[in-house]
């Protein structure tokens, strides 16, 4: 559980006010730290991609595929609460990778990806892709200073999550459903998944695609070009 969103608190009517006063300290000391990785970035010229999924939907894998078919500088901040597994896999691509291991905190913050890209030294025109911990809950709630953020769903999770988790979903530009190779089978509903995505953010992009065999990834590179700032100011 979070220590730091208040998230484990298991607050009844009690705790209610107590907990609202915490999160909304959090968020806002959050917002601010922000705010100031954005302008660094911007500064710096990089362009950050913010990616969050539930454990398993296919990130890392994701992005695997993307170091190696995009071309360009990548970095890549890996967040898990333990290990650095994905980081070795990340490593394995040649992209600059650094890991923040977050402990008992179900997602990463402003600081954290602050400290990152102080150990990653990105040069001007690299694209920085963060990998957040896999949870379709606090995530959401924490602004990191990116420029975008893409949502990892999955067809084997079930159609359901955009109503289940709508923050997540409201926060997304781009909606990634992945492992589109498995639609037969399982039991999914690619227009359900579709039209529950727009009843609540009804600007985000879905983009239906395969990490493994390469279906949709055209689409994911071209909107990664549409969404990099025309034209970053190097410090």
């Amino acid at each position: 559980m979070c220590g730091t969103c208040g998230c484990d608190s298991g607050a009844g009517e009690v705790e209610h006010s107590h907990t609202v006063t915490l999160e909304q300290d959090v968020l806002a000391k959050n917002d601010g730290l922000a705010g100031r990785n954005r302008d660094w970035l911007a500064h710096h010229g990089l362009f950050a991609v913010n990616l969050m999924s539930s454990p398993g939907a296919g990130k890392t894998t994701l992005l695997e595929r993307t170091i190696t078919e995009l071309g360009g500088p990548v970095a890549v901040i890996e967040g898990d609460q333990e290990t650095v597994l994905d980081a070795d896999r990340i490593k394995a691509t040649g992209a600059a990778v650094t890991q923040v291991n977050t402990g008992a905190g179900c997602h990463l913050d402003a600081s954290m990806v602050a400290r990152a890209l102080d150990t990653l030294h990105p040069a001007a025109g690299t694209t920085v892709f963060i990998e957040n911990v896999g949870n379709l809950v606090c995530p959401a709630l924490f602004d990191l200073g990116e420029h975008t953020r893409a949502v990892v769903a999955s067809v084997t999770e079930g159609a359901d999550k955009p109503l289940k988790y709508p923050h997540m979903f409201t926060t997304a530009d781009v909606v990634l459903l992945n492992k589109i190779d498995l639609l037969s089978y399982v039991d999914f509903e690619l227009a359900a998944f579709e039209r529950d995505v727009h009843v609540v953010n009804p600007a985000a992009r879905v983009l239906p695609l395969s990490a493994t065999r390469g279906d949709g990834l055209a689409d994911w590179y071209s909107w990664l070009s549409a969404s990099r700032p025309r034209q970053p100011v190097p410090g």
